[in-house]
């Protein structure tokens, strides 16, 4: 099983030990396009920094991330598991799960990420600001920069196993699966059964509290039929839509 998760808007700060090191991070297939954003990234905060506030959307309140992304080759790496942070990640709750699931999470969980396109937990990465929304001046939207090595590279890293998309919709841009990939992946929705709306702030929570079920119970589901059963037997209230929806339905919102 591949699970595909957003980063977190927010992020822990960065470590004190060793800086980055972009040739031990996962996917080597997406070395150069990683390096291609650091580079401009890293140029475009160092040289301008009300241009890179208005090319980043962030407000005047948050202008020390420039300053954080001014550092990214010099400052402290920490894994990414640590790095991101947020309600999602909070429900998730990594540093909690015991040793046999930690182990599940290394090998099936992948953030993807306007600077780094995907990394895993254990990937050692600064903080940073740069989400997939983002349009550079040089290498424009992020998100089609990223299709044509992640084209090559995700399908390899899905191996033969569900793939569960819970990335945001941005981070879908930068890649969709595709033919038999398409056939065994699943996205998920959550719905306040009393009223069937769509729950928004807390449907984070409640799919970072899915994937820490799944990994907990060493769950291996192999497409999205395998997952509802999988996810009912964890006492999920779950039903199946079109082409791969599942709807998670939550009596209280929490």
């Amino acid at each position: 099983m591949l699970v595909l998760l957003p980063p977190s808007e927010g992020k822990a700060a960065s470590g004190r030990g060793a800086p980055l090191k972009p040739e031990s991070l996962s996917l080597p297939g997406l070395t150069e396009a990683r390096a291609a954003v650091l580079d401009e990234l890293v140029e475009l905060c160092v040289a301008d920094e009300e241009k890179a506030r208005e090319v980043l959307g962030l407000s005047e309140g948050l202008r020390g991330e420039i300053a954080k992304n001014t550092e990214l080759r010099t400052a402290g790496a920490r894994p990414a598991g640590e790095i991101y942070t947020g309600v999602l990640y909070d429900a998730l709750g990594l540093a909690t799960l015991d040793a046999a699931a930690r182990k599940r999470a290394r090998t099936s969980l992948l953030v993807f990420s306007g600077l780094w396109g995907a990394v895993r937990m254990d990937d050692r990465i600064p903080s940073y600001r740069c989400s997939m929304g983002v349009k550079l001046p040089g290498l424009g939207a992020l998100g089609a920069h990223w299709r044509g090595a992640m084209a090559t590279e995700l399908p390899e890293a899905a191996g033969d196993g569900l793939v569960l998309d819970l990335r945001s919709t941005a981070y879908t841009s930068a890649w969709k699966p595709k033919g038999e990939v398409a056939a065994r992946t699943a996205t998920v929705r959550v719905l306040h059964a009393p009223t069937r709306k769509v729950v928004s702030h807390f449907n984070k929570a409640t799919k970072g509290r899915i994937v820490r079920s799944l990994l907990e119970a060493g769950a291996a589901p192999k497409d999205p039929v395998e997952l509802v059963v999988a996810l009912r037997d964890l006492k999920y209230v779950v039903e199946e839509g079109k082409a791969g929806v599942l709807d998670v339905l939550v009596e209280e919102i929490h």
